[in-house]
C-alpha cells in the first residue's frame, strides 16, 4: 500500500517546485542569457496558481481554482496582504543586487507590519504594542549592548552597516527581532525554548549572507560559522527565548495557551482589553473562516534564505541553511502535534 501526500503537502510541494523554476530563471539572468526572464514569467504566476489548486490537477482544476482563489480573496487580512508584499519585494533582489540595502529594508518593513498587523488583529491594539515595543527595545538594545562590549553574542562591529541606523544599529535589525521572535513563537506552539532553538536555526542563514552583505562584520577570535562564534548562537536562544516567554505572557492565547494565568506579564491597566477580535477587513464580503497564524513565514524564509545564500555564491552555507530550518520545522511540527 503506497502512502499518499496530503494535499496541503502536494499544493505546496508543487509551488515551491515552481518556484524554483522562477529562482533557475534568475540565476540565468544573473549569468547572461535573456531565457531567464522567460522561467520567471512562467514561474512566478505558476506557483501562486499550484498553490491554491495543485491538489486538483485534472478536468475539474479550472473550478477549483476559481472557487479557492474567490474563498482566498474572502479571508485575506491585512497582515496577509503585508506578507505577500514581503515575499514579493524579495523576487528582485537577485536582478538587482546593488539595491539588496532598499529591498532588505522593504521586505523586512513589510514582515514587521505584517507581525504588528497579525498581532492587532488576533490580540487587539494593546497587546499589539507591548509587544511591538518589547521587541524593539530589547532587540535594539542588545544589538547596541553586544555591537560595543562583545556581549551577548561575541565581538562584532556595525561599522559597515547601510543607512538607516538606530543608535549605530541598522534598523533592519530591530524590526526584525520583532518579526523573527513572532513567528517562531507562534510554531513553537508558545514554547519560549522551543522559539528560542527556531530564531537561533534562523541565525545560521542570517550570519553567512548578512556578513556576505557587510551589514555587520565579525573579529571574534572563536569564529565557528561565517566568523560568529558558538556565544553568538547560545546567545540568539536566550534572546530570543527572553522574548518569547514574555510574548506569551502578554498575549497567551496568541500563540494557542488557554489559561488567562500566562498573562503574568500584562500590565494591571490592560487586563480588560479584549484577548481576541473578529477580523473586519478582507477584499471580499463574506463570514471570515480561521486564518493560519504567523508561523507560515518560517517556511516562506526557509526557500528564500538558502536562495540568498546561492545567489551571493556560498553554496555550502546554503545547504547548510536548508538543513537546519528544515530541522526546525520538523521538531515544531512533532513538538506541537497535539496542541490543536
Amino acid at each position: 500500500m503506497t502512502a499518499r501526500l496530503s494535499p496541503t503537502l502536494l499544493r505546496f510541494g508543487l509551488a515551491f517546485a515552481a518556484l524554483g523554476l522562477a529562482f533557475l530563471g534568475a540565476l540565468l539572468v544573473l549569468a547572461g542569457p535573456a531565457a531567464g526572464w522567460a522561467l520567471i514569467a512562467l514561474g512566478l504566476p505558476l506557483a501562486g496558481v499550484l498553490a491554491l489548486a495543485g491538489d486538483a490537477l485534472g478536468p475539474r482544476f479550472g473550478e477549483v481554482l476559481s472557487l479557492r482563489l474567490t474563498d482566498l480573496l474572502g479571508r485575506t487580512r491585512p497582515w496577509t496582504a503585508l506578507l505577500a508584499l514581503y515575499v514579493a519585494l524579495k523576487i528582485p533582489v537577485p536582478l538587482w543586487p546593488d539595491g539588496f540595502p532598499v529591498l532588505g529594508l522593504a521586505s523586512t518593513a513589510a514582515l514587521f507590519l505584517a507581525a504588528l498587523a497579525f498581532v492587532w488583529e488576533r490580540a487587539g491594539w494593546v497587546r499589539a504594542g507591548l509587544l511591538m515595543a518589547v521587541s524593539f527595545s530589547v532587540g535594539l538594545g542588545v544589538e547596541v549592548l553586544g555591537s560595543r562590549t562583545g556581549f551577548p553574542f561575541g565581538a562584532y562591529s556595525y561599522a559597515t552597516a547601510p543607512a538607516p541606523t538606530l543608535l549605530g544599529v541598522p534598523l533592519i535589525v530591530p524590526l526584525g527581532w520583532f518579526a523573527l521572535t513572532l513567528t517562531a513563537t507562534c510554531l513553537s506552539g508558545g514554547r519560549p525554548w522551543l522559539a528560542g532553538l527556531l530564531m537561533m536555526l534562523w541565525d545560521v542563514g542570517l550570519e553567512p549572507l548578512m556578513t556576505a552583505q557587510r551589514y555587520w562584520l565579525w573579529s571574534d577570535p572563536l569564529g565557528l560559522w561565517a566568523g560568529a562564534p558558538l556565544q553568538n548562537f547560545l546567545g540568539w536562544w536566550a534572546v530570543g527565548s527572553g522574548l518569547a516567554w514574555v510574548f506569551t505572557g502578554l498575549a497567551p492565547r496568541l500563540f494557542g495557551l488557554r489559561t488567562l494565568e500566562w498573562s503574568w506579564a500584562l500590565p494591571w491597566w490592560a487586563r480588560s482589553f479584549p484577548e481576541s477580535r473578529e477580523p473586519r477587513l478582507s477584499l471580499l464580503p463574506g463570514t471570515p473562516r480561521r486564518n493560519p497564524d504567523f508561523r507560515v513565514a518560517y517556511p516562506i524564509e526557509t526557500f528564500f534564505l538558502p536562495g540568498g545564500l546561492v545567489l551571493v555564491g556560498r553554496y555550502a552555507e546554503a545547504a547548510v541553511t536548508l538543513a537546519a530550518m528544515t530541522l526546525g520545522l520538523a521538531l515544531a511540527r512533532r513538538v506541537t502535534r497535539h496542541d490543536r
